[in-house]
């Protein structure tokens, strides 16, 4: 199996209720998120590519224009935004888009991460 990933980055709001009171991430707050979207594929297309990295360009974009510098509870309509809930949500985007999708993740600091691989 082939595999190739490529990292993006955002930074944005969020919050998560139902947290004891004192706890940190029940405020707003914000990340400067990592996302490595990663394709997997048994064989290499005609260019010897799983997928030519510039083929993800959407993706930048997407963050870009509807989560960067936003709120993400607001934006994706649900109370509780975790980076699990975000790596689905971005998971399934890009699926749609690129069927080698393979895993996201989705990093709110240099040592914390969350995956969503099927």
């Amino acid at each position: 199996m082939y595999r190739i990933a490529k990292e993006f980055s955002f930074s944005a709001s969020h919050r998560l209720p139902g947290l004891a009171t004192d706890h940190p991430c029940g405020r707003i707050h914000g990340h400067n998120y990592v996302i490595t979207v990663e394709l997997a594929a048994a064989t290499l297309n005609a260019q010897g590519f799983v997928r030519e990295y510039a083929e993800l360009r959407p993706l930048r974009d997407y963050l870009d224009d509807q989560l960067d510098h936003r709120h993400l509870n607001d934006v994706l309509g649900d109370d509780c935004v975790t980076s699990e809930q975000l790596a689905k949500h971005l998971y399934d985007w890009c699926k749609a888009r690129w069927p080698e999708t393979s895993a996201i993740r989705v990093a709110e600091t240099p040592k914390i991460w969350a995956e969503y691989r099927p």
